[in-house]
């Protein structure tokens, strides 16, 4: 994707120019989000690794179909893979929604992909029908406190926002799964990092629904051979009309 599918050289990543517009624009931009990722607010339909404090995982893996759900005001809707510890919180993936802070110009970003930046606009996001992909793969990072060692909990799956009395945003594809990974937002090849730095696939998720009126998760574990592997389709139309 970065420079027409060359990436960065090996060891580096890249960096926006600023602009003097960058530096006007950020003026007006809300308050940062909270950098510990505070999800009291989010709803959510995810598939995570089951709940054990002695899980160790020092990173995580997965393909998700790239979506632009639509968004207004302050909500937005995301797909994203999180790696977490206590307090300590480390995500990726894509969000649609212009009124957050999303790029090096904000706290709490750290770059570790040699071809995709922070704030990178994808042109080509999926329809119902055929559905674009994106591959994330993360590791822990020093910056940390809980996680200068190990993770006890990695998720994948979908996440959106409103503010309080504003109704929930559509999320994913805004269909429920029909079980078709052509017209479904989905994440593929679920892996997980292990303490001996091999990338494995994951054999068993919990799934959780925040709100089942307005989202669904559908789990398939290890469902065929090749592209997919372990996946899950989530999304839904949320409250919008």
């Amino acid at each position: 994707m970065w420079l027409k599918g060359k990436g960065c050289p090996l060891g580096t990543v890249p960096i926006k120019r600023i602009t003097k517009e960058d530096l006007i624009r950020q003026r007006s931009m809300p308050p940062p989000e909270n950098v510990i990722f505070d999800d009291r607010w989010a709803t959510v339909a995810i598939a995570r690794t089951p709940i054990n404090p002695n899980n160790k995982f020092a990173g995580g893996g997965m393909s998700a179909s790239i979506w632009n759900p639509h968004v207004e005001g302050q909500q937005h809707s995301a797909c994203r893979l999180k790696i977490q510890k206590e307090q300590d919180i480390i995500q990726v993936g894509w969000r649609a929604g212009k009124k957050h802070c999303f790029n090096i110009l904000c706290p709490g970003f750290v770059i570790v992909s040699p071809e995709i930046p922070v704030d990178m606009l994808y042109d080509q996001v999926s329809h119902r029908g055929d559905n674009t992909s994106l591959e994330d793969e993360m590791g822990i990072s020093r910056i940390f406190t809980s996680l200068t060692s190990f993770a006890t909990d990695v998720e994948w799956g979908g996440v959106v926002y409103s503010p309080p009395g504003v109704p929930e945003p559509p999320m994913g594809s805004s269909f429920f799964p029909v079980n078709d990974t052509t017209y479904d937002a989905y994440c593929s090849g679920l892996q997980v990092l292990n303490a001996k730095g091999e990338m494995i696939d994951v054999d068993r998720v919990i799934t959780h629904v925040d709100d089942t009126n307005l989202y669904k998760i559908l789990d398939y574990p290890h469902a065929s051979p090749g592209k997919f592997q372990h996946y899950i389709l989530y999304g839904g139309p949320g409250e919008n009309t």
